[in-house]
């Protein structure tokens, strides 16, 4: 074999090896499907359909990442609701810091307006800060918050909680009256399941949750999702 051929080879086995290769994420965290296979994940900062209207910096794949303890206790609820023919369905669990600064970047820029309709209609940009919807640091970056919600085991389809994921506005409010009835109980049922399980919500953000004890409760992680 010349030393070209042997080269050759080399190289080759090392890309293979790169591409097959995966992220090897901090101690303590995990990929959520690891733990539940089954866990219906739309990551929505990996696609436009979010209140930028852009893919977010750092969110290369669909793959959600949770520490591990908080993935456990999804399982737990996610096989709770299972029993009544329903499954969560999870918006966001860990952010990069480098998606928290685009979200920055983004609010500072008082003309780009493009998704205002849809997801914060009632406020003006420039008071996204003061009013608690941009932050420069996420606990979501702490690994153990997620957004999310439930959905219909037989198709997949969201039950109705009275306001899209992510709508700044008083009608996200867990406590907002001016809903239906059956909004309201499905609302409730997200709280009751979560909290059994030791999940604390934001009571701003119906689908805002995070874990009692989290591991991580001073520390702001800033690896890539890949």
């Amino acid at each position: 074999m010349n030393y070209k051929t042997l080269l050759y080879i080399i190289i080759f086995g090392l890309v293979v090896f790169g591409f097959n290769q995966k992220q090897s994420l901090p101690e303590g965290f995990v990929y959520a499907k690891t733990v539940i296979p089954d866990l219906d994940v739309e990551l929505r900062y990996y696609s436009t359909n979010n209140f930028v209207g852009d893919t977010i910096d750092d969110y290369n794949t669909n793959k959600l990442i949770i520490t591990k303890v908080t993935a456990e206790k999804l399982k737990r609820v996610q096989e709770e609701l299972q029993q009544q023919n329903l499954c969560l369905k999870v918006y966001d669990g860990y952010r990069p810091q480098g998606a928290v600064n685009h979200f920055i970047r983004w609010a500072r820029d008082l003309n780009d307006t493009i998704n205002k309709q849809q997801f914060y209609p009632n406020v003006k940009k420039r008071n996204l800060f003061k009013a608690g919807y941009i932050a420069s640091r996420s606990g979501h970056s702490r690994g153990s918050t997620i957004d999310l919600t439930i959905v219909c085991g037989e198709n997949g389809e969201p039950l109705d909680m009275g306001s899209p994921f992510d709508f700044f506005g008083e009608q996200s409010w867990v406590d907002y009256n001016d809903i239906s009835e059956q909004q309201k109980a499905n609302r409730q049922l997200l709280q009751t399941m979560m909290l059994k399980h030791n999940f604390r919500n934001y009571p701003k953000e119906w689908w805002h949750f995070t874990l009692r004890w989290e591991p991580f409760p001073d520390t702001y992680f800033d690896f890539v999702v890949e």
